[in-house]
């Protein structure tokens, strides 16, 4: 036969190739309903065990850095509002070593880097010594329990309860000290026991507020010179796009520099909300900031990336409330664990881990009122019903520490 250049032999370094058609490299998702039954026979740690059960990739073992974790449910941080004094107090203990479990990974609700950072009630800080030893029991307790557990540290800037606006107004040299505020909590919380922190840079609070605005570098101190200018008015200035877009993510990358240079980068992880907008009429661009800020974090190679997908929105067929699963970009730009956050159940995150969409699953509702989630997905058990009237009040019980086992709903009804 007459041969074509296609099939010519190539050398290839030390190799030789007898033509130049290659196999390119393709995903293909496999069931882990066996593997994981045989690793469950094989798992004598007691972190697993699926004897009896109808496995699912969402309880498949899954090793996140350093970390070895029996499954892929994850507690989201939430924002509870039961910290009095901006210190973790004794019911806060309970409420988190009630959620542990061996190999599970919680992700404690946000603690204040300073005593300016904090917009809401009785939310708990890492920027003093006491509040470093009013963590440690809590810490204690939970790798009592033999889980894993990371605190989420933010900066709420200009955010409260009721409304988002511009970053405060600051002067360069405050810029830094904002920056070393995020690198003291997290030494903190390295000191109070955690194995280590997550960066807000999410939900419109500090870090995520500069995608939007930027603070005008004239020095005239007038009041109209005083005002953040959004990124809008920047463009009219001349200003580049990719210049821009670096600018404006700017704070956010020096915050996980900095985070990153003080606990390792083993040790740090961000959470994103890449389609939450909070400036109406802007020409801003979320996604790109964060796909930015996710291509900076990939080549630190920062530990994890916390995602949370778009609101959920109804689907076409049967006009029920889906999913969107929006987040396969940012996925694809980062190569370290992938946790995705917002409407999952225990389906919809079978679903995900099983095609490679997400490496974990956070839930932050659903977990708070079943302290045992992951169990309850293991027996597909029904689900308590979460309070909303209660998600941020100040009792210590109600709403927080009170909400049933599976083990207890099973005695009462026998």
């Amino acid at each position: 036969m007459e041969a074509t250049p296609l099939l010519t032999p190539y050398k290839m370094g030390e190799f030789n190739v007898a033509h130049r058609v290659v196999l390119a490299p393709a995903t293909r998702y496999r069931s882990y309903r066996n593997q994981l039954k045989q690793e469950a026979t094989r798992n004598n740690s007691g972190v697993l065990s699926c004897e009896g059960m109808d496995a699912t990739p969402l309880l498949t073992p899954y090793k996140m850095g350093e970390f070895n974790l029996a499954h892929r449910v994850v507690l989201a941080p939430v924002t509870r509002c039961r910290s009095y004094g901006n210190l973790a107090q004794p019911h806060n203990t309970l409420y988190y070593a009630q959620r542990a479990a061996p190999g599970v990974l919680l992700i404690a609700e946000a603690s204040a880097v300073s005593e300016t950072a904090k917009a809401y009630p009785h939310v708990p800080g890492l920027w003093s010594q006491e509040q470093v030893e009013a963590w440690k029991p809590v810490v204690d307790a939970v790798h009592a329990k033999g889980a894993l557990f990371f605190c989420q540290i933010w900066h709420t800037g200009s955010s409260s309860p009721t409304e988002f606006g511009a970053p405060p107004k600051l002067e360069r040299e405050e810029i830094p000290q904002m920056v070393n505020d995020f690198r003291v909590a997290a030494r903190n919380a390295i000191k109070a026991g955690f194995d280590g922190v997550e960066i807000h840079a999410a939900n419109g609070f500090l870090v995520n507020q500069f995608w939007w605005f930027l603070g005008d570098k004239d020095d005239d101190d007038t009041a109209e010179k005083s005002k953040p200018v959004q990124r809008d008015q920047l463009m009219k200035n001349g200003a580049s796009d990719s210049g821009s877009l670096e600018i404006l993510c700017r704070f956010a990358t020096d915050v996980v520099a900095a985070v990153v240079d003080e606990v390792g980068v083993d040790h740090v992880g961000v959470r994103l909300s890449p389609f939450a907008e909070y400036v109406d009429g802007s020409d801003v661009d979320p996604e790109a900031h964060a796909l930015h800020l996710i291509h900076f974090m990939d080549k630190l190679g920062v530990l994890y990336c916390h995602v949370v997908e778009p609101r959920m929105c109804a689907d076409g067929e049967d006009g029920k409330l889906a999913i969107p699963h929006r987040l396969l970009p940012f996925r694809k730009a980062f190569r370290g664990t992938f946790i995705v956050n917002g409407g999952y159940d225990r389906d919809e995150g079978d679903k995900v881990v099983s095609e490679g969409y997400a490496d974990l699953v956070s839930y932050g509702r659903l977990f708070l009122a079943n302290p045992d989630l992951p169990e309850r997905f293991r027996r597909n058990a029904g689900l308590n019903k979460y309070d909303r009237s209660t998600f941020y009040t100040s009792d210590p019980v109600v709403g927080y520490t009170d909400y049933p086992f599976l083990e207890h709903e099973i005695g009462v009804a026998n």
